[in-house]
């Protein structure tokens, strides 16, 4: 296709495609799936995220369940997301923002760094979302209630986290267009290396109690993504069951979560300081 400028761009791909391809890749009816996701790696889309969002309940028909990370770090100040955003400000300037700084609401707080896949999901009508202040999942579909119900507030992404129900379901989850380095399902593994004293983080963040605003203080693991690219090629070499095939223009790889993270447990285990000589 040729624009007015006489460039050539690529055409867009429709809902419908996007399903046969999603079909194609392994995502199948009755699953649960964990998504992550760059909408700009599928190129043009005729309806955008709307469209990717349907195709993947197309796929997943009406027994599936379609899950997303709708996570929440702007409102912590231990999260990376505000060490950023408070560079090169002066100290006045830090309290105007701690002081403005709205706490956490479920039905409404975006998810603003999740991409706009995870912010379609999480603003459909139907959607639940879990009730952790920063690493709250949404999802859609017959399992959603009981994926995100119970999520600890002072439990990231352990066993009393949507990550351990989508293990114990067998979900899969779909990288599109990312990497493993966004591998949710990973951290899992991180609370279950029982060969070494669990690393601990004191969290802060904005949250509402009992109406009132406050801030809220918490110990949990301390969870580190910044192997996880190493830990997904290690998962692909070790012959494990990784589906990877082309959804628009972009990669996508499908794969299950107990395997994953039964993986990464062993990976980490191996790998990372502190463990067992």
């Amino acid at each position: 296709m040729r624009t007015l400028d006489g460039r050539s761009h690529p055409p867009a791909i429709d809902e419908e495609t996007l399903t046969e391809e999603f079909l194609a890749l392994g995502v199948g009816p009755g699953g649960v799936l964990l998504t992550h996701s760059s909408l700009r790696s599928l190129g043009p889309v005729r309806g955008e995220s709307r469209a990717v969002v349907r195709a993947l309940r197309a796929a997943l028909g009406p027994e599936g369940t379609l899950v997303v990370p709708a996570f929440t770090p702007e409102n912590s100040d231990t999260s990376r997301a505000y060490q950023q955003r408070i560079q090169g400000c002066t100290e006045q300037q830090v309290e105007e923002l701690r002081r403005t700084m709205p706490p956490y609401d479920p039905r409404h707080t975006p998810a603003l760094s999740m991409g706009r896949l995870a912010e379609e999901v999480r603003t459909l009508p139907e959607a639940l979302r879990s009730d952790h202040p920063q690493t709250s999942f949404a999802a859609v579909g017959p399992l959603a209630r009981m994926i995100v119900a119970d999520h600890a507030p002072d439990c990231h992404l352990g066993e009393r986290s949507p990550l351990a129900r989508l293990y114990e379901e067998g979900a899969k989850v779909l990288l599109l267009g990312v990497g493993f380095a966004s591998c949710t399902a990973f951290h899992l593994a991180e609370y279950r290396v029982a060969d070494r004293p669990l690393p601990l983080q004191e969290y802060h963040c904005v949250v509402r109690v009992r109406g009132e605003r406050t801030w809220w203080s918490y110990t949990d693991v301390a969870l580190d993504d910044s192997d996880f690219a190493t830990v997904g090629r290690s998962f692909e070499k070790s012959g494990a069951p990784v589906r990877t095939g082309t959804v628009g223009r972009s990669t996508a790889r499908l794969f299950g979560v107990t395997e994953a993270v039964d993986h990464a447990v062993v990976w980490m285990s191996a790998h990372r300081p502190g463990r067992r000589t």
